[in-house]
């Protein structure tokens, strides 16, 4: 189901149920999240969240849909290198988030029992792929990177790290680790760990 774009008072509303949704998940993970707790912290009406979502799943469906549509675009810089190390740093910096990083870290678990988060889930890291691997289109039409070098793939790469960290309780991943994972990304490009 594609989400609908609300405008005005319904804009407002879905903001502030996705807020409450994700506050939930935060604070204690998939199994708390209720429609009508959801409802009393966005100061709306039960009828309208179980009208517009009906389920948990819809909700965490349309939450990640609205991170995938407000997330920002690629960088463009003109080199690969430079791009793939803003793209580190943007990871790094949204896990390192407050409020982003346990966010995706429960959708994340959430998604290891819930068929419905983790099909939302894949949607999500689908659309975010798909933006970023201009950067690496880009790149080979540039001669930096081998022709047929996979494009999800050495983003895939390149954000494995940052993820693993935050995941097995080592903490959320600084510049280091951000500057790490783009180097041994762009080395493995180079050495054509990605093509065929």
């Amino acid at each position: 189901m594609t989400p609908i774009r609300p405008g005005g008072r319904t804009a407002n509303v879905r903001a502030a149920v996705l807020s409450a949704t994700a506050d939930q998940l935060i604070e204690s993970g998939l199994e708390s999240v209720d429609l009508a707790e959801v409802a009393r912290r966005a100061g709306v009406g039960k009828s309208t969240v179980y009208r517009r979502w009906g389920t948990v799943s819809a909700l965490v469906t349309d939450l990640l849909a609205d991170m995938a549509e407000t997330s920002l675009p690629r960088p463009d810089t003109g080199s690969l290198a430079e791009d793939f190390r803003s793209i580190a740093n943007l990871i790094q910096r949204t896990l390192a988030d407050r409020r982003q990083g346990p966010l995706l870290a429960a959708i994340i678990a959430a998604a290891t029992c819930s068929p419905d988060t983790a099909r939302a889930l894949a949607t999500f890291y689908s659309v975010r792929l798909k933006e970023f691997a201009g950067t690496v289109t880009d790149g080979i039409a540039r001669g930096e990177a081998p022709p047929g070098t996979d494009p999800s793939d050495a983003i895939r790469y390149l954000s494995a790290p940052l993820y693993y960290r935050l995941l097995t309780g080592n903490g959320a991943p600084d510049d280091r680790d951000a500057n790490r994972a783009a180097r041994a990304a762009l080395a493995a490009i180079a050495a054509g760990v990605f093509t065929g």
